[in-house]
């Protein structure tokens, strides 16, 4: 599903907008062209008559010719779950729900106006003041209880060095998003990272194009590259993620959502 593949990239996004359909939830492609190429993201709305919403974001491409187990599909897998599980919760939400499955975040385009989520915050801009917040599911797949963990430069005296457990990354804005998911999870640690958005590192995924426009994100991530050595690699598969703790992540993010 990488972005030289367009007709496979549509399949997945056709999948993703029926099972939701499924769901009772209706989406609507965002289309864009980049390079005389049509792409496209797909965006559901989960609508219970607020007057705010929250933001509920993956990206379903992958890097070159990989399975993209944990990168992305483990992010897209939990979004479609918190899908399911929210549209039976709808008469406990007080908020509207907007799920968005994101194109283009891989290279070449990862830290540009093609991404996915760039166009789809850029599209949002304007009802900033009305969203509570954004969740960005970005590999959420891959745990290892042993001293695997590594960091970016000068953070390794600060968090574990074993790698079990999930990381919610904000920017100042954001810290609460952060500080309310972590509260919620009950089974598996969570640690908070709170930076400024121009932190090296913390760029790399689909939460810095809202920080752009002032709208709130979080990351949640089993921090990648500085955990599990399969990203990018053919070794990315299904048989190397942990489903139990992804069902944790899953839970916790729908107990934050609907408190």
């Amino acid at each position: 599903w990488n972005h030289q593949n367009i007709a496979e990239l549509n399949r997945v996004s056709a999948w993703i907008k029926e099972q939701m359909r499924l769901f009772g939830i209706p989406c609507q492609f965002q289309n864009y062209i980049v390079n005389r190429q049509n792409y496209r993201n797909v965006v559901c709305s989960l609508n219970v008559g607020g007057a705010e919403k929250v933001i509920v974001g993956a990206h379903y491409d992958v890097f070159g010719q990989v399975q993209g187990a944990d990168d992305n599909a483990s992010g897209v897998a939990g979004v479609i779950e918190a899908a399911r599980i929210l549209s039976q919760e709808k008469s406990h939400l007080s908020h509207n729900v907007e799920f968005a499955f994101y194109t283009l975040e891989e290279p070449p385009y990862t830290n540009t106006e093609y991404m996915g989520s760039y166009v789809h915050a850029k599209s949002v801009q304007a009802q900033r003041d009305k969203i509570q917040g954004v969740y960005i599911l970005e590999m959420i797949g891959y745990y290892d209880t042993a001293l695997v963990q590594e960091y970016p430069v000068g953070l390794k005296w600060i968090y574990p060095s074993h790698g079990n457990f999930i990381a919610a990354v904000s920017d100042i804005d954001s810290r609460g998003l952060g500080e309310n998911f972590c509260a919620a999870m009950q089974q598996l640690e969570c640690q908070r990272l709170v930076a400024p958005s121009f932190t090296p590192g913390l760029n790399f995924s689909s939460h810095s194009n809202y920080w752009n426009y002032d709208i709130p994100a979080i990351m949640l991530t089993d921090t990648a590259f500085y955990r599990n050595k399969n990203y990018h690699t053919a070794a990315d598969t299904l048989k190397t993620l942990n489903l139990e703790k992804m069902t944790q992540v899953i839970d916790g993010l729908v107990q934050t959502i609907l408190k």
